[in-house]
Formats: C-alpha cells, structure tokens, sequence
C-alpha cells in the first residue's frame, strides 16, 4: 500500500503561482511514477502531468504545458507540481497518484490522494 496526501492548495489571483506537494508513505516511493490529475465540478478527472519513477521523464497535458512543472524527491518521498501562470480554467481538486508507468490514464494508476482544492480567482 501508498498512502499519499497532497498540500499546497488555495486561493490565487489569475497570473500566480502555487507549489503543490504529494508525499508518499509506505512502501518504497521510489518504485513508482506519479501522476497528476484534475477535476473541477460537474467535470471528469483529467490528466495534467506525470513524471517517470526516476524523474528522467515527464509529460504534461497540453493546457499546462509551459506553466506547470512536476519534480520529485525520492529521498523525501515527495512529488511537486509547480503552477505558473494561473488561469480561473485552473480551478479544480488536484490529486496526485502513483502507478508502474508515466500514463495519461488515470486507470494505470494504483493509490491515489484525497486532493487538494486550487481556486483562481480572476
């Protein structure tokens, strides 16, 4: 089992910035890539980035490419999404996820987080 729980949420102007942070527990993080998804109300969960086991790769859905960045830290169990640039279309529950693959489907992953809440105000 991984037990994973996001941080970092809130309010932001249009423009701003966020860090979100996702640390693991149990069993060893490293093993796995991480997912990030989206959902805002009324909308399905949708893919925003993933970033491979050893952080040598990463995709990144086409509306945040060039504005969001995902990093890790294995030593600290800890996958971030760095958001530049905020749009109010931004607004959603973000979730972090792990599974064997960097995947765009969020049916390849296998232990999500509970999210956290991101509101841009415009």
């Amino acid at each position: 089992q991984v037990q994973l729980v996001e941080s970092g949420g809130g309010l932001v102007q249009a423009g701003g910035s966020l860090r979100l942070s996702c640390v693991a527990s149990g069993r060893t993080f490293g093993n796995y890539a991480m997912g990030w998804f989206r959902q805002a109300p009324g909308k399905e969960r949708e893919f925003v980035g993933c970033i491979s086991w050893s952080g040598g790769s990463s995709d990144y859905a086409d509306p945040v490419k060039g504005r969001f960045t995902i990093a890790r830290d294995n030593a600290k169990n800890t996958v971030y999404l760095q958001m530049n640039s905020l749009k109010p279309e931004d607004t959603a529950v973000y979730f972090c996820a792990a599974g064997l693959l960097c995947s765009t489907r969020h049916d390849m992953y296998y232990y999500w987080g509970q999210g956290t809440q991101v509101t841009v105000s415009s």
